[in-house]
């Protein structure tokens, strides 16, 4: 079974020239816990998130994948 791309914090971060680091740094969290969270493999909390959108200054949703299209 394939992983389902719910967050777009890699894309974000690509966009916004920062790195996984700059983010760990920011949010006190470990570059690996970040890095698992750009891939996918986990997700970030949704108070962590709100904080990740806080530091990037981005709106929360810019972050998730949409689940239904227009």
């Amino acid at each position: 079974m394939s992983k389902i791309a719910i967050n777009r914090l890699k894309v974000v971060l690509a966009e916004l020239n920062r790195t996984n680091k700059w983010l760990s740094v920011e949010l006190g969290k470990s570059e690996s816990t970040v890095s698992r969270w750009c891939t996918n493999e986990i997700q970030p909390s949704l108070e962590t998130l709100y904080k990740v959108a806080k530091v990037l200054n981005v709106d929360i949703r810019e972050l998730l994948n949409p689940t239904k299209r227009k």
